[in-house]
């Protein structure tokens, strides 16, 4: 039996308080808030994260990743080789995008579900609109992944019972190549073509389940048309999953899979779940969760992440890092561009954080060195995966001057549980705040953008107990 063998979730950090689009610009905004990216992430960084989360109750390495967003950070290159580099994953692991709009999600989904051995969908959006407009304030940032496998890999915890979708092709939302925002047809049109794809795809699905709909346990509706789920949802009664859009906003192509997500955090064994999803059709999942769900427990709940927001976000920084307010940069020279041939010979260290251990002495070389610290010897080491060892701040600096959307950076030394040292930038943290003692974890992150060159590599960020 195939199905979801484990999954994880990311949201960011900051939160942005619709109130303060209001308070800036006199209209826009309204209640909530919405998840918002950190100057330093975008849809690749993000799935990394979810992917992380997803691999650490994981005992098997995925032999396939499938990628999906509707805002890629590169075209005419592959994201998803990031994905699998930062997750130190082999050489013959397949890596493939799917892009390009939100129902992008349903392929790398599907995709994963229909592959052999253990999969990974790892499903990205960051959203974003024209200042006041209906998708800045209830657009959201996040990322999820999904596992899957058979019970040979791992404890299948949740199988579908029957699958079916509804394709249909009308002008609901579309955004021409080099723009930044969507434009939207009018929403009673959507509304009136959704409602007949989606009882189309529920009926058959259920059908295929064998099962109707006062068997489902708990609804998930999932789309960026908010009329037409707000239409659908009618269906579901009591049992509908919260949409998290007054937490967090709709963050595209992953609400599906982070809406799953939350509705397994809660989950009981032999519960049906019913998932939809709304994007250029309707898609339809009944699923079943098994007996192994009571005993899964995720790296982080959707719940904790969101709870662990920040709020302080100011809507000048927010329209900073998505490119609409152009400030002064620091009196510094922008960054270089980064050559492709020594990212490729360092591809360990760069995107798996890899460095090197004295087979001899222990000791623990960030970067990766040829000859060691502690006793001299030569090219006696073996490679060593710092990205997920906690570590201790040893000491800190601010600095006001260096290049930076979101000027002052912080530069930590930092010492890792069990041996190493190494300098890092950190992210996610209220410069006044920092502290000698503090624990940090390593994430991944998009150190600068020069000449369409996207400068990945690892920083830290506060540990989460």
């Amino acid at each position: 039996m195939r199905g979801i063998i484990g999954y994880g979730t990311y949201v960011p950090y900051y939160r942005l308080d619709r109130a303060k689009i209001t308070e800036a610009m006199g209209s826009g905004g309204g209640r909530g808030h919405r998840a918002v990216a950190n100057h330093d992430e975008d849809t690749t960084t993000m799935g990394v994260e979810a992917a992380r989360n997803a691999l650490k109750a994981a005992t098997k390495t995925p032999a396939s990743i499938w990628f999906a967003t509707a805002n890629p950070a590169y075209l005419d290159k592959t994201n998803a080789t990031a994905i699998q580099a930062a997750l130190d994953l082999p050489q013959e692991t397949w890596a493939v995008d799917a892009g390009g709009a939100a129902r992008s999600a349903e392929a790398a989904i599907l995709g994963a579900r229909g592959s052999s051995g253990v999969s990974l969908a790892v499903i990205s959006d960051l959203r974003t609109g024209n200042p006041t407009s209906a998708d800045e304030s209830g657009g959201g940032d996040a990322a999820a992944a999904l596992l899957f496998g058979d019970d040979e890999d791992s404890p299948v915890i949740a199988h579908a019972l029957g699958i079916a979708a509804a394709t249909g092709e009308f002008l609901d939302r579309y955004r021409l190549p080099g723009e930044t925002s969507s434009k939207i047809w009018e929403e009673r049109f959507g509304e009136q073509a959704y409602l007949a794809l989606a009882e189309d795809a529920i009926e058959r699905a259920t059908k295929e389940a064998n099962i109707g709909l006062e068997d489902v346990d708990k609804f998930v509706i999932a789309g960026l048309h908010a009329r037409a789920v707000r239409g659908l949802s009618r269906i579901a009664g009591d049992k509908l999953v919260d949409d998290l859009t007054a937490r967090i906003g709709n963050p595209g192509a992953a609400q599906l899979p982070l809406l799953v997500a939350a509705a397994l955090d809660t989950a009981a064994p032999g519960e049906t779940i019913l998932c939809v999803h709304l994007a250029d059709g309707a898609y339809a999942s009944v699923l079943r969760t098994t007996d192994a769900i009571a005993s899964y427990s995720p790296y982080e709940s959707v719940e904790t992440q969101i709870e662990s927001g920040n709020d302080s976000l100011s809507y000048n920084a927010y329209l900073t890092w998505r490119g609409f307010l152009d400030r002064e940069p620091p009196r510094r020279p922008d960054p270089d561009r980064p050559g492709a041939p020594p990212a490729f010979r360092s591809e360990d260290w760069k995107y798996a954080f890899v460095g090197s251990r004295d087979r001899t002495s222990g000791a623990i070389h960030l970067p990766p060195m040829r000859v060691s610290m502690d006793g001299g010897a030569v090219d006696d080491m073996e490679r060593i995966r710092m990205a997920d060892v906690p570590a201790t701040i040893a000491t800190f600096t601010v600095d006001h001057l260096a290049f930076s959307l979101s000027p002052p950076t912080v530069a930590v030394v930092i010492d890792y549980d069990g041996g190493g040292r190494f300098q890092a930038e950190m992210t996610d943290v209220d410069p006044d705040t920092v502290k000698i003692g503090d624990r940090v974890q390593m994430t991944f992150r998009r150190l600068f953008t020069a000449q369409g060159i996207h400068n990945y590599f690892w920083k830290a960020r506060p540990l989460i107990d």
